[in-house]
């Protein structure tokens, strides 16, 4: 048989011994261990660092690596870019199931050779594969977004040719099919990635295409960019207060730990980090309360034209520039 016959040949056609393939399927489930229970015990414990990579003074005398990976849990994984590669620094979730891992948002990179986000991403799936006796082969790797603004898509790229991997598109359509969504914003959908569900849901007012995201088993609730240590730059007033009505219904029904945007822009003491600025010694933490979620809507209830407001918790932009900064900055906006 010459190579093009053989490469062509059914391989079905192939005669072999029953006894074999049952073997060879006996075998790989004798070796596959039991499911991971992401239901029982919850909400899942798990930490968050007393302080991420932010930046230096010096950013071309900076060690650090691009990326800061930190185990939240055994199953969980946090991503934080290092502000010396980008001052926007996003943060990115990286849950895993029993059949699939789900990476929400990536980082300001495009290239590998600039830095390699999927390499990252690989050496935690082998790592969590190595822990929990599974293969990576066997694990399918979905790649989605809170909005559609470059820091958190850049570098979809790097995942374009990674075997087993589906990843969100870049329009609102495709983000919305991508869910299999038929009413945004208001549907709420629900992702099984084996055993862990992650509730996904509309919440446009930063941008239009725009998601939250709730980890059952960390009950962990994603807000992006539409609620986070920072400046919350709202386009759209009207669909950000709707969506933040949607997240106080959820949390009125919905245990939840902890309330995670995708930035942080703002200090401990609530000063304002200007835009651009890529050194925050003392950045306050990523993880708000249930309670300071509240306390900013209750706020928001009292606003009632375009400015900068500041609740305690974070700045709202209501309509005002991209590049806003607050206070004492020399680029304040008025």
């Amino acid at each position: 048989m010459d190579r093009r016959t053989f490469l062509s040949y059914n391989a079905a056609a192939v005669a072999v011994p029953t006894a074999l393939t049952t073997f060879s399927k006996a075998a790989k489930a004798a070796t596959t261990p039991d499911p991971i229970d992401f239901t029982s015990n919850l909400p899942a414990p798990g930490g968050f660092p007393d302080k991420w990579i932010c930046g230096s003074e010096s950013l071309m005398d900076n060690t650090d690596p691009p990326v800061q990976v930190h185990w939240y849990n055994a199953h969980t994984a946090i991503l934080r870019q290092n502000k010396a590669y980008s001052y926007e620094a996003p943060f990115a979730p990286l849950y895993f199931g029993n059949d699939r891992v789900l990476l929400l948002d990536e980082g300001f990179t495009t290239w590998r050779n600039d830095w390699d986000l999927r390499g990252v991403v690989d050496e935690c799936i082998n790592d969590w594969c190595a822990r929990n006796g599974r293969d990576p082969e066997d694990m399918e790797l979905l790649v989605a977004f809170s909005h559609l603004h470059a820091d958190h898509y850049a570098a979809v790229n790097q995942f374009a040719d990674r075997p087993k991997t589906r990843y969100m598109g870049l329009t609102h359509e495709e983000m919305v099919g991508f869910w299999g969504m038929t009413n945004f914003p208001e549907e709420q959908v629900t992702l099984d990635l084996g055993g862990r569900d992650i509730l996904i849901w509309g919440s446009p007012g930063h941008v239009i295409s725009e998601f939250a995201y709730y980890d059952s088993y960390t009950q962990i609730l994603y807000t992006g960019d539409m609620f986070y240590r920072g400046r919350c730059y709202i386009s759209f007033w009207e669909p950000w207060f709707e969506s933040m009505g949607r997240l106080i219904d959820f949390v009125n029904t919905h245990p939840v730990t902890h309330v995670m945007g995708c930035h942080v822009e703002i200090s401990k003491d609530g000063q304002d980090y200007p835009y651009g600025m890529t050194w925050q010694p003392n950045e306050a933490p990523v993880q708000m309360t249930v309670e300071q979620l509240r306390e900013t809507y209750e706020f928001a209830k009292t606003i009632t034209e375009p400015g900068i407001y500041f609740t305690g918790t974070v700045f709202l932009c209501n309509q005002t520039r991209g590049t806003t900064t607050i206070d004492v900055n020399p680029y304040r906006y008025s």
